[in-house]
């Protein structure tokens, strides 16, 4: 009698939806907090553009930090799109960003540092009332974002 041989699951594939040039202001620093240092990001716009979803950020959200320790960073950042098409979109953004004390202090400083040393990775969520926007609702994204003195970048990725 023969064993089946177990099969190795198949990873799911990654379907790019856009990538996301969000300019930013000067943190807002609340403090030390018990959930670790807060502070707030204003979001001031920003460009979407991609195979899925185009458009611009509009200004007023915000990126709502809380410095974990010298090397670790939740992000959770809320933000409106407005699609070429006029549709607005809101988002969640949420994840952290890792990386040396070095380099992570470098970013609060506002100084640059090559994105390959930041381990930032995020989950986005979609809300919208447009009906042809819909799939939005009903499928697993993540993120990669790297941050720049004045802006962060972020590519959104369907989980196929």
């Amino acid at each position: 009698m023969n064993a089946a041989t177990p099969t190795e699951p198949t990873p799911p594939k990654l379907e790019h939806l856009a990538t996301l040039h969000v300019q930013v202001g000067p943190p807002q620093e609340v403090g030390d907090t018990p959930q670790g240092r807060r502070r707030v990001i204003p979001i001031l716009g920003g460009t979407v553009t991609g195979p899925k979803l185009n458009g611009t950020i509009l200004p007023g959200g915000a990126d709502f930090q809380s410095i974990r320790s010298a090397t670790y960073t939740d992000i959770h950042a809320r933000y409106v799109i407005e699609t070429t098409d006029g549709h607005r979109v809101y988002v969640e953004n949420t994840g952290i960003r890792t990386g040396s004390a070095e380099d992570i202090a470098k970013l609060a400083r506002g100084e640059k540092v090559d994105p390959s040393r930041i381990y930032f990775r995020s989950y986005p969520r979609f809300e919208t009332a447009a009906p042809e926007l819909s799939w939005l609702h009903e499928q697993i994204f993540i993120g990669t974002g790297a941050r720049f003195p004045d802006h962060v970048e972020l590519c959104f990725y369907r989980v196929c």
